[in-house]
């Protein structure tokens, strides 16, 4: 941790709290012998989800290709694709009476498609399972290919979600193997091909940006034409990862988010405990209710 930064402020005080339907959720997964980001990723929030009957399904294993500084899910050598994965997380999507599911994958630069296949293969299972449920992906970068994201958005999930993580100067830190351009191209390659799929992105506070930097990549979603944006507060996950260059106060995020919605965001949703799947069933609610 930085030496400015020496314990958390009372803002980031959070007790979790584990009802009933926590050890439900639980259930379910172990059950299905599903993996979760909330879990892989070391999430202050999954108890706070599970315990509302939520959780954010991880496909295409637990080992990650690239090893981003900030992120605590393994990096490695992945193992092949499991055929019957997305059969399974539609059962337990079904079981768990999920109105909004969120699905998101390591990244899978060994596979040739980046793993938009069994992406597309999930969405299509869930919708065969449970159709009413909105399917929401949180998806890497592929790489860039076209062919790639032509195969996810023919499965036509509601909400096309990648994130750009923080601003541009922090990415040879942050993630050496990820490009900002690369990703902003990604969101808009989406919003011209598939003006029906809302488009959603992330960014982290408190890896050492400024305040004119983040500015700019708000500037640059809009520009890509995306629609919802969170805005969280990163918290390191472990020791050997990129330590907190400052916690930024609860003011600070409602002014962020104040200034997100005036640049035309449709939902915002922006506080110390944010995370990219964090209230993202409400987050589609809000965006459809912007744009009717």
């Amino acid at each position: 941790m930085s030496p400015n930064v020496s314990r958390k402020p009372l803002w980031l005080k959070k007790k979790t709290v584990f009802g009933a339907r926590y050890w439900t959720v639980r259930d379910v997964l172990d059950a299905g012998a599903l993996a979760t980001v909330c879990e892989e990723s070391l999430c202050p929030n999954r108890g706070e989800c599970y315990s509302h009957g939520t959780a954010t399904f991880l496909i295409l294993g637990t080992e990650c290709t690239r090893s981003c500084r900030y992120c605590a899910v393994s990096h490695g050598v992945p193992g092949h694709p499991v055929p019957d994965e997305p059969a399974r997380v539609a059962e337990a999507v079904g079981r768990l009476k999920l109105t909004h599911a969120v699905l998101t994958s390591v990244t899978r630069d060994d596979l040739p498609d980046g793993g938009a296949g069994h992406f597309a293969a999930t969405v299509r299972e869930i919708r065969r399972v449970s159709p009413e449920t909105t399917v929401e992906i949180l998806v890497p970068d592929f790489r860039g290919e076209t062919a790639s994201l032509d195969t996810v958005l023919a499965a036509r999930p509601d909400v096309f979600n990648h994130n750009i993580e923080t601003v541009p100067r922090l990415y040879s830190t942050a993630r050496p193997e990820a490009d900002y351009r690369r990703s902003l191209a990604v969101l808009k390659y989406v919003r011209d091909h598939a003006l029906d799929i809302v488009t959603k992105s992330s960014i982290m506070m408190g890896l050492g940006e400024t305040t004119d930097e983040v500015a700019g990549a708000l500037d640059d979603l809009r520009e890509s034409g995306c629609s919802i944006v969170t805005i969280g507060q990163y918290l390191q996950p472990r020791e050997d990862l990129m330590p907190v260059a400052r916690f930024v106060s609860p003011d600070e995020f409602d002014r962020w988010r104040e200034r997100a919605l005036i640049l035309g965001f449709a939902a915002v949703e922006s506080g110390p405990y944010v995370r990219s799947s964090y209230n993202a069933g409400r987050s589609y609610a809000q965006s459809l209710a912007a744009n009717t």
